[in-house]
This record gives structure tokens, C-alpha cells and sequence, in this order.
């Protein structure tokens, strides 16, 4: 597998998984979530589809002009590998390709309906783990984790929870 994730590594990934908390997450708040991506995206017009869930319930969608379905069709297969790992789909490539290895063989899930491209990350919550999960489907993978990333902080940073 060719290096494509721009020079993260999976220790600083995990450390940003421990750092990117949040409070509580309720269906209000996801939903809250899924508006800060709307915005950023409309004010860059970035051309992403946003999704956020409560495990596997959409609570939150929104396709951006210049999105298409196959945004949805990448976010979905993101979406898996989020619920079956409990971590990001760039923590998952990163580590995959530290350790030289076929993710997809290595754990048995095909290619056609898993995706570990940058852009879905979970939302875990304090005292309760894994909890949801925002994805962002439309610019080159280490765009839509990084976009994820500024969303996340952003929302801690409204709950007074990030400096």
C-alpha cells in the first residue's frame, strides 16, 4: 500500500482519539456537530457530504453543493469501518501501513463496503467510549480528517472544553 496520509503516525493518532473527548453527546449535540461541518464547509464551498451518527443512527446528513452520491457511498463504507475498529478510518490506514499489512485481509472485511480513507472519526465521550461518529466525504483523505479534527475542537471549544 502506497504512503498517502501525510506524515501522520499512528501513536500521534491515537493520542489525538484520547484528546478529542467530548462531554456528553446527545442527539441535539450531534446534530449541533453536524451544523459546525455544515458551515464550515458552505463558508470554504467545499464540496463534501457530512454525516454524523449516534453508533449506526443518522442523526445528521448534509450533501454540499458540489458533493454527489458517491460521497454517500464513501461515507457508508468509512461508517463501517468506524463502528467495527471504535477508531478513525486514517488511524486505521496509518497503522495498517506502519505495519505493512492488508487491512482489508487482515480483518476480513471487503474493500467494496469498508473504506480506511481519512474522514470518519469517532465521537467518544467521556465515561462512555465510542459513541458516534462524524464523517466527511468529498476532499483528499487527509482534508476530510483534518476537517474532522477542526470540527471536533471546535465543538469542545463552544462547550468551553478546549482552549
Amino acid at each position: 500500500m502506497v504512503e498517502t496520509t501525510g506524515g501522520f503516525t499512528s501513536e500521534g493518532l491515537a493520542f489525538e482519539d484520547r484528546t478529542l473527548i467530548l462531554p456528553s453527546l446527545t442527539q441535539a449535540e450531534a446534530i449541533e456537530i453536524g451544523e459546525i461541518a455544515k458551515k464550515i464547509g458552505m463558508d470554504r464551498a467545499l464540496p463534501i457530504a457530512i454525516e454524523v451518527r449516534l453508533k449506526e443512527w443518522i442523526v445528521f446528513h448534509a450533501s454540499l453543493p458540489g458533493s454527489t452520491p458517491d460521497n454517500d457511498a464513501w461515507i457508508a463504507r468509512k461508517a463501517r469501518v468506524t463502528m467495527a475498529t471504535g477508531h478513525s478510518t486514517i488511524f486505521e490506514r496509518v497503522l495498517a501501513e506502519e505495519q505493512g499489512i492488508d487491512w482489508y485481509e487482515t480483518n476480513g472485511l471487503p474493500e467494496e463496503t469498508h473504506a480506511i480513507h481519512g474522514g470518519g472519526l469517532p465521537l467518544n465521550v467521556t465515561g462512555l467510549g465510542f459513541t458516534g461518529i462524524l464523517l466527511i466525504s468529498g476532499l483528499p483523505q487527509v482534508q476530510d480528517h483534518l476537517l474532522g479534527v477542526e470540527v471536533i475542537a471546535e465543538f469542545l471549544a463552544r462547550k468551553g472544553e478546549l482552549n
